[in-house]
């Protein structure tokens, strides 16, 4: 049995620490890692390689990941490997690679500078994405018009020449019907269409219901609003789509992803330099995890697992065979937990306990598993639920590597300090456990398992540590030393020579589907989440300090329901959903629309927003909808205990 027997809030682990009479205590690192491996070897012996299940981190490098792997494909013998790309950006991957082959951002943090048009679609990354959002700043300085599409108005929408604010789960109508006025006003380019795309007159007759006036009364966007960014994206010589989790955190994230891809596809805006498709990533690696294979479906280089060409070469380098059957992602890899059919798993730098939905569920399901290994730089809530906790040094500037951002660049890091003693470096980790298991792993430096991605994935080839170092980094695809960096993804679609365009881009057709979670009488409230500028997703590398900026878990609420509720400014309220009920100070904001809420998960010890979420999932990505919780907010009685009526006086401490 598990107890949470180590509590304090985010301790930098310098010890390995073992499960014993359901306590956590300090180990050796040959003691931890004898447990760790021996765990493992039972379990494939006892159910199968498919029981087990590895969980690697967007925040490590490429390097890292790579490994990662490679040990669930080469040593456990099971493609069960996924990451947090899962919880946020595999319907953007999904929908691109069913548009275009690849799923990777289409075009340049450069041209988003250079283009003439910008939207942002579902997120606010003014916030959540600082660096980017400093090319859109530019480009709106160069002359660039922006449109901000999100249920709030958001501090980037204060940017915008016009914020669409459209109800929560309603994109696909918006984008359905911006599409039917592109084509009832003559704007699509009928050349591109004819010549790049397939399925075009189906998708006509599909948005055809969606007038303006139609999808105002379902989205609550004005329809002249839905008019002028229609006009404005189709005239544009360039145009940027942009969108972050407002599309993909759906139960139906797959096809909102296809519903923006069919706006580029009518108009020509991708496959030319400033115009493109870009899904933009919350953490400095998502992009570059799967890129490495760190997901179930693919191996390293985006390349497909089942194609027999493909594994042989990954299999003759390995001197391993890889099964030829997709794995199960980190949504699949819970619910068989349920089942008894997954009963290990390896956890590196993710805290799913505070990152999943319904965290009552996930922690039972965690619990559950006869073997549980929680490789990490801080004690989380996942990891002191582990049977073996393992101390790592994998802090960004703990490293060296590589990681890949948004614009699928790239770059090369340095290690500038030493960890703290008693932590290891991941890679060398996971090559003593390999070697405990049988496979004599030598403990690689990180050039050389770069050298290894690049003899294995050809988008990969030309980048070596040399040429990332003197390039400041480099796009991919680099197939050769050679490569020029390709700004832009997709030209082959303007080829004349219809040999050289390959497959046309099919539109994607999709359909309006509500969010699962519906309001009534009792959760009248509909809870979006997302992101802030003062902290970081769980907590874990930022709550811990101080900042003056910091303000601990709060629930933003319109002007219009803080009035009918009888609320003031900074007052506790419960929170409740038909899973779970927290207790927050309200913010009073005019950013939030009447019937709005919103809240962050940067604060689970003070306020765990994961127990208002539900799980609803969507079937291809497997990506829950963290963006569409219906709930009501309650004042809490003036007699009841301190407990009950304000957060503890621990988590408000900042």
């Amino acid at each position: 049995m598990r107890s949470d027997s180590f509590t304090a809030p985010y301790q930098r682990l310098t010890r390995p620490l073992v499960r014993e009479d359901g306590r956590l205590r300090p180990a050796s690192w040959e003691e931890a890692l004898d447990r760790a491996a021996e765990g493992f070897t039972r379990n494939i012996e006892r159910h199968g390689p498919d029981s087990f299940g590895m969980l690697s981190c967007a925040r490590a490098t490429n390097e890292m990941n790579f490994v990662a792997q490679k040990f669930t494909r080469a040593v456990v013998g099971t493609n069960n490997v996924d990451s947090c790309n899962r919880t946020c950006h595999a319907p953007s991957v999904a929908g691109l690679a069913a548009a275009f082959g690849s799923g990777g951002g289409t075009s340049s943090y450069q041209e988003i500078e250079d283009t003439d048009l910008i939207v942002l679609w579902g997120g606010n990354p003014r916030f959540a994405h600082p660096i980017f959002f400093q090319h859109v700043l530019k480009g709106v300085h160069n002359g660039a018009r922006l449109f901000v599409v999100d249920p709030r108005r958001t501090s980037s929408a204060q940017w915008a020449d016009r914020w669409l604010g459209l109800n929560v789960g309603t994109d696909i109508p918006l984008a359905h019907a911006i599409g039917r006025e592109i084509i009832a006003a003559g704007l699509t380019n009928d050349t591109f269409i004819r010549r790049a795309t397939t399925g075009f007159e189906d998708y006509r007759a599909l948005v055809e219901p969606w007038t303006p006036a139609a999808a105002e009364a379902v989205t609550g966007v004005p329809a002249e609003a839905i008019r002028e960014l229609a006009h404005a994206y189709a005239l544009a010589e360039r145009a940027q789509l942009c969108w972050t989790l407002g599309i993909t955190e759906h139960h139906n994230a797959t096809d909102n992803v296809r519903a923006l891809i069919n706006l580029a596809l009518l108009t020509g805006h991708v496959g030319r330099y400033g115009s493109g498709l870009n899904p933009l990533r919350g953490q400095n690696n998502v992009q570059g995890g799967g890129d490495m294979g760190a997901i179930p479906n693919r191996l390293p280089g985006f390349q497909d697992l089942t194609d027999t060409v493909v594994r042989g070469r990954f299999e003759a380098v390995w001197g391993r065979e890889i099964q030829p059957v997709h794995g199960k992602t980190l949504t699949q890899m819970f619910e068989a937990m349920d089942e008894g059919e997954l009963t290990a798993l390896y956890v590196i730098g993710e805290n799913p306990v505070q990152s999943e939905p319904e965290t009552q569920k996930t922690t039972r399901r965690l619990r559950s598993l006869d073997h549980l290994v929680v490789q990490d730089i801080f004690l989380t809530k996942t990891a002191e639920l582990a049977d073996v906790v393992l101390p790592a040094s994998a802090s960004w500037c703990e490293s060296d590597g590589t990681f890949t951002n948004s614009e699928r660049r790239v770059q090369l890091v340095r290690k500038a300090l030493n960890p703290p003693p008693g932590a290891r470096d991941d890679i060398n980790i996971i090559c003593d456990i390999a070697t405990r298991m049988g496979h004599r792993w030598p403990y690689p430096s990180a050039e050389e398992v770069w050298d290894e991605v690049r003899a294995l994935s050809p988008m990969h080839r030309g980048m070596s540590y040399r040429r990332l170092e003197e390039h400041q980094g480099i796009q991919w695809p680099c197939p050769s030393e050679d490569s020029l960096e390709p700004s832009y993804l997709h030209a082959r679609l303007w080829a004349d020579d219809p040999a050289e365009r390959g497959e046309p881009a099919p539109f994607g057709l999709v359909g309006h589907s509500p969010p699962v979670d519906l309001l009534d009488d009792d959760y009248p409230l509909r809870l979006t989440t997302g992101r802030r500028l003062d902290d970081y997703n769980t907590g874990v590398q930022t709550s811990g300090f101080p900042s003056p900026l910091r303000r601990g878990e709060l629930l933003d609420i319109s002007p219009e329901d803080a009035a009918r509720l009888g609320l003031v400014d900074g007052e506790v309220v419960r929170v409740s959903s038909r899973r779970g009920s927290v207790l927050v100070p309200v913010s009073i904001t005019p950013s939030m629309r009447e019937g709005l809420v919103f809240m962050t998960f940067h604060f689970p010890q003070q306020a765990d927003t994961q127990l208002l979420t539900l799980d609803a999932t969507d079937p291809i990505a497997g990506t829950a909808e963290y963006k569409a919780a219906a709930v009501r907010v309650d004042k809490v009685a003036a007699g009841a205990p301190a407990a009950e009526r304000e957060p503890t006086a621990a988590s408000r401490t900042t």
